[in-house]
């Protein structure tokens, strides 16, 4: 029997996903910037108790761990770090952009044009996007992407499209024209999807994957990841 809880705010979506044993997931998501704070543990009361699922009897909390919204992301480390505590299970932390890249692979778009390689894209605001590349692999018996290298911050300009057949995420829908014109080599527009934002679904997927192979970690080792380490221009920046 498996019971997994998925919470993420690392944007400005709310989203919290229950699964228990092979049922369909139950999920709360909608979008509510900084308001999330009220909603989050509201939302998993509700859904625990709709599925009468007590905390202590879950096998581990994934949760979003960014890059993504500093206030978001500390939001969602330090609920799942009090839940997981208190109930003595361990944290499955999910990087966002794995989180969207594993929600991609099931889009209609991606199963349209099947690609080996893809890059998905985050706006980081201060006109900048967080943005790795996957490839497609067996494990386990079935497909799945592995992220290949680490995690970039970059203008939109700089994204590396060599060897990628598709691309994914809000960056791309916010950037779109500037990420193609300055491709080295023509990107096809209709192999772009930019409806694929971080969902408690998509950490539930990963966090299930990391379950099955033993990747569970302890709560006080659970960190954000950042990446970038400023959060504002100064003003003369601004000006």
């Amino acid at each position: 029997m498996t019971r997994l809880l998925a919470i993420d705010t690392s944007s400005t979506w709310c989203s919290v996903a229950l699964f228990s044993d092979d049922e369909e997931p139950i999920f709360r998501h909608e979008q509510l910037a900084a308001s999330a704070s009220q909603y989050l543990l509201p939302w998993i009361q509700e859904i625990l108790l709709e599925k009468n699922i007590q905390l202590h009897e879950l096998d581990g909390i994934g949760v979003g761990v960014g890059p993504g919204a500093f206030t978001g992301v500390r939001l969602s480390i330090a609920v799942a770090q009090g839940l997981a505590y208190a109930a003595k299970i361990p944290v499955f932390p999910v990087i966002s952009l794995d989180a969207i890249a594993m929600q991609s692979i099931q889009k209609p778009a991606f199963l349209k044009y099947k690609p080996e390689r893809f890059l998905v894209c985050i706006d980081a605001r201060m006109e900048e996007v967080y943005w790795a590349v996957y490839e497609m692999i067996i494990f386990n018996a079935k497909e799945t992407p592995r992220r290949i290298g680490g995690i970039h911050l970059t203008k939109p300009e700089n994204l590396d499209l060599n060897g990628v057949d598709f691309l994914v995420g809000n960056g791309a829908a916010a950037y779109k024209d500037r990420i193609l014109l300055s491709s080295a080599a023509p990107f096809p527009r209709e192999n772009i999807d930019t409806d694929v934002n971080i969902h408690s679904l998509g950490i539930l997927l990963c966090a299930l994957d990391m379950l099955k192979n033993g990747q569970q970690q302890d709560v006080h080792d659970l960190e954000p990841v950042y990446v970038r380490n400023k959060v504002a221009r100064t003003v003369l920046e601004r000006a």
